[in-house]
């Protein structure tokens, strides 16, 4: 039986008989001494065997990278000027006397202490070796202990751990949904949860008034680097608390988990209002590390006779935005050439600018190939708003609303990144205030969150004005990631319908889709709310990784697959009969 795991050794230990089990993680012949770094799950040990024990000193001579092993030995300290100050058991090494070699292995696909040459395709299609990487342990065990420590804080603030049933009815959740089709039902499919949030809400009408699970959802849509087909909800409801109270429970759990897992103190999460984070950032969860901010310019360009800015300027849904970037006169045409493509990205279909040489010297100090069109007395005005100074670069934005808040947020990201802008290396916030409903290009509205958020007015108001509607939501948003979204639900039958209703929903199709919720409604529903956060994200950001593939086991790629087991697969005709389903061939 194991006695300690391999990181777990320091100089206390010494003089201790240990057996450590793990896998031959380098080995090394020394002029007639044979040292193995073994590694477990906790780091990595260095064990010698001298030539003077024959069998096992063989046996170590015979070993290779990846053999799992079990030793048997001393442990003592390291001689003078060997020791490694790098290596956390770099004081000791255990002197080997017993091994024995419970598995051998083939030459891996790639080395685990050279990875960084390997490509990511690679490493999932062996992700059980990748996963034996130390860094790749070390966030899989930094994920189970933040999840203990949520865990620890719903139990001493009395939530219930309470799981929701994975087999569901299909529900319009924004995103489409994953299908199982029953074998039992011919004709009629499961499908797997978007979220618990129905589910969440029937809980709080049972009385449970306060829950939490950390839940799997699935949403078949396309991926990005932080979404996943499948992935981890920190999901938390809870009844008779209001906005206010919610979000200062949760913020200051994440506020103590930070505190608690790296030292870091978040402080206070400012409050900003939807409508604000995207006129000063383009974004509904601006990263407030950079101090950029995007400037209206449409009052300045309606009049001039140049129709890119022009148009826009008059055009009630555009819009014409400055982004200026103190210092980026040192910009190259290349790289402005690469934003300009950066921003096509979003739909715009260029990117105009303005570099700030001389202002002394007015509009003879500007360098630009649209200054000619703005002509000096709207181009020193912009330069004024702007307050620009010489060495900044401007770039603007003009097309519809939506095309021009989102290029240019994101172009004040790329370009903050690249010119090391950050100004700290936390920003939390509040986004509050959400629009109820936004209108989808066939003229159709459809709820922001989702139609279960209660709005901010009266059933009459929201009818008459549904676009006008605030709801009861917020984001919580870390360095420009959506950490976690929720609200204050809809508790009123009469309400709920009246949402419906809006959303164009039929009373028929309410009592189809959502029939039990409304019936639960009718039945003492308490005012209640609550807040999912992405653990997957989460982790990401703490670990200050790039991806979530990175802090998820067993993740899937960009195109919803897993490489390791080459799912999804075809499955038999006899399963398809079974399941009364016939595969169509698409022309």
């Amino acid at each position: 039986m194991r006695s300690h795991y391999c990181g777990g050794l320091n100089k206390t230990h010494i003089g201790e008989e240990v057996v450590l089990k793990g896998w031959v993680h380098r080995r090394r012949d020394h002029g007639g001494v044979i040292f193995l770094d073994v590694r477990d799950r906790d780091g990595v040990a260095q064990v010698v065997f001298d030539p003077d024990r024959e069998e096992s000193f063989n046996l170590a001579d015979s070993v290779r990278n990846e053999f799992v092993i079990e030793v048997h030995g001393l442990v003592r300290g390291r001689p003078e000027g060997t020791i490694n100050s790098e290596m956390p058991t770099g004081e000791i090494e255990v002197l080997g006397k017993e091994l024995v070699i419970l598995n051998k292995s083939e030459t891996p696909p790639f080395q685990l202490d050279e990875h960084q040459q390997v490509g990511e395709d690679v490493r999932l299609r062996h992700r059980y070796i990748d996963l034996r990487r130390p860094e790749m342990q070390e966030k899989m065990r930094f994920r189970s202990k933040v999840t203990n420590a949520i865990r620890n804080f719903m139990d001493d603030n009395g939530f219930l751990d309470i799981e929701t049933p994975i087999l569901n009815r299909a529900t319009p959740e924004g995103a489409r949904d994953y299908l199982v089709p029953s074998r039992t039902h011919e004709g009629s499919f499961f499908a797997l949860p978007q979220s618990p949030q129905l589910f969440k809400q029937l809980l709080m009408v049972s009385g449970f008034d306060r829950y939490y699970q950390i839940a799997k959802c699935f949403r078949d849509e396309d991926l990005r680097a932080d979404r996943q087909p499948e992935f981890t909800q920190i999901d938390i409801e809870t009844s008779f608390m209001d906005e206010e109270e919610i979000m200062g429970m949760t913020e200051t759990m994440i506020r103590k988990l930070f505190l608690d897992m790296l030292d870091v103190d978040l402080g206070d999460f400012p409050r900003m209002p939807y409508s604000e984070a995207m006129q000063r950032y383009g974004s509904d969860k601006p990263d407030l590390r950079f101090p950029m901010e995007l400037v209206d310019v449409a009052d300045l360009m309606a009049e001039i006779e140049f129709k890119v800015f022009a148009g826009p300027a008059k055009d009630p849904n555009g819009r014409v935005a400055a982004l200026k970037v103190p210092g980026g006169a040192q910009l190259t045409r290349k790289i402005i050439d690469e934003y300009t493509k950066f921003v096509g990205i979003y739909g715009a279909k260029g990117l105009a600018w303005i570099k700030v040489n001389e202002l002394e010297k007015g509009v003879e100090g500007l360098q630009s190939p649209i200054v000619k069109f703005l002509g000096p007395d709207v181009a020193m005005a912009i330069m004024e708003r702007l307050e620009a100074k010489n060495g900044d670069i401007i770039f603007f934005g003009a097309d519809k609303e939506k095309v021009v808040s989102e290029a240019l947020g994101a172009l004040r990201i790329k370009v903050g990144e690249d010119m090391n802008m950050a100004q700290c290396e936390w920003a939390p916030l509040w986004v509050v205030d959400f629009p109820m409903f936004e209108e989808t290009d066939k003229g159709s509205l459809t709820a922001l969150h989702h139609p279960f958020t209660a709005p901010s007015c009266s059933a009459e108001e929201l009818k008459a004005n549904p676009l006008d509607a605030l709801s009861r939501a917020y984001d919580m948003v870390l360095n420009g990631c959506e950490l976690g979204g929720g609200s204050v639900r809809i508790h009123d039958q009469a309400m709920q319908k009246t949402v419906f209703g809006v959303l164009g929903i039929s009373d028929e199709e309410a009592e189809e889709k959502f029939g039990f919720l409304l019936n639960a409604l009718k039945f003492g529903a308490p005012p209640h709310g609550g807040l999912a956060f992405g653990l997957d994200r989460l982790i990401m950001l703490m670990t200050g990784t790039d991806s979530i593939r990175e802090v998820i086991a067993f993740p899937k790629t960009q195109s919803a697959s897993c490489m390791m087991t080459e799912a999804p697969g075809i499955v038999s005709a006899a399963q398809l009969r079974e399941l009364n389903i016939k595969l169509r061939k698409t022309p």
